[in-house]
């Protein structure tokens, strides 16, 4: 927590502003595999990228008729004064959008423009901790950050914290950095890490706008399908598969018993390996009933795996306001 503290004084002054909270889910990611993913970044990508919502201060030096305050539309496109077409905003520093206003109000009317943009308020690249944090809440940051200085942000973990994090990559509309797929089918990435080596500097992770950080204040299997009450199940203590079942209110009577499946991370690794239990027989004393690992997904249903992620997924998304938290 020492290190905390100090990682802390040093955030402060990065000019962050705070809103609401978020939610949580779980996968197993080595430090091996966390370096390899997360490369020094250039310079150029360091700065600040204009993304949806966004509200820019557009400054015509000698042209205050051309002034104005503009937020960047669903499109990604603002429409600055006189202008007949509109320019792509998004995804673009403060000095590019500045040159192409520039380039245009040149090509119609304006000789030798000097133009002056300045990102007034920043909505669109949010990351959203919650959980056992001493500051839970919405991020909007104007840079890169480590998962570490994230954590000094919300405050750090709090006295009810417990020994594990997680980070939910849902992906977001202003990640400039990558192309992001909408569609219903993608798996949302999901990574689990211990408190102590994230505040040890053991492993860390860049953030990306629409990250979710779940600091958890007790280890958690999820059940999912036909249940009386899927979702998360903290746990303290070992724990059995029928035990998180009964903590699920029990089977569905449409429920097939005899094929329930753990789904497992692998460690190192994104994936998650397949385990197949008949209740049956475990009620009966022919299988040993299996204890369940911390961020096992136990699957009453016949969805892909990557259907059930995504499901855990929304649901984590769905607890949040809209209004707070904008992708």
């Amino acid at each position: 927590m020492k290190y905390l503290g100090i990682i802390f004084l040093f955030a402060v002054s990065t000019n962050v502003c705070v809103l609401t909270a978020f939610g949580q889910v779980d996968n197993t990611v080595s430090a091996a595999a966390v370096e390899k993913a997360m490369p020094v970044p250039a310079v150029d990508e360091d700065r600040y990228r204009i993304g949806l919502q966004d509200v820019l201060q557009i400054e015509v030096f000698k042209h205050a008729e051309l002034n104005q305050r503009i937020a960047v539309g669903p499109t990604g496109k603002i429409m600055p004064f006189r202008l007949k077409s509109p320019l792509v905003a998004v995804c673009k520093t403060e000095d590019e959008l500045g040159d192409d206003i520039a380039a245009a109000y040149k090509a119609n009317f304006v000789k030798d423009p000097q133009v002056k943009v300045t990102v007034a308020e920043q909505k669109s690249q949010s990351i959203g901790v919650i959980g056992s944090v001493e500051r839970p809440g919405n991020f909007f940051i104007s840079r890169r950050v480590h998962l570490l200085e994230l954590l000094a942000l919300a405050g750090g973990p709090n006295k009810e914290a417990g020994t594990r994090l997680i980070v939910a990559r849902t992906g977001s509309t202003s990640n400039c950095h990558e192309k992001t797929d909408a569609s219903a089918d993608q798996a949302i990435e999901i990574l689990n890490f211990k408190v102590r080596d994230i505040q040890e500097g053991k492993q860390s992770l860049w953030m990306k706008p629409g990250d979710v950080v779940s600091v958890l204040d007790a280890d958690i299997v999820y059940v999912y399908g036909n249940v009386n009450e899927q979702g998360s199940v903290k746990i303290r203590e070992p724990i059995t598969l029928t035990q998180a079942i009964v903590s699920a209110k029990g089977l569905k009577p449409a429920a097939s018993k005899n094929n329930i499946r753990v789904l497992r991370v692998v460690p190192g690794s994104p994936d998650r390996k397949e385990l197949i239990f008949d209740l049956n027989a475990i009620d009966k004393g022919k299988v040993k009933d299996p204890y369940l690992e911390p961020g096992d997904i136990v699957a009453v249903s016949q969805d892909t795996t990557k259907a059930i992620l995504h499901g855990i997924g929304d649901a984590i998304k769905n607890t949040v306001p809209a209004a707070a938290y904008r992708l």
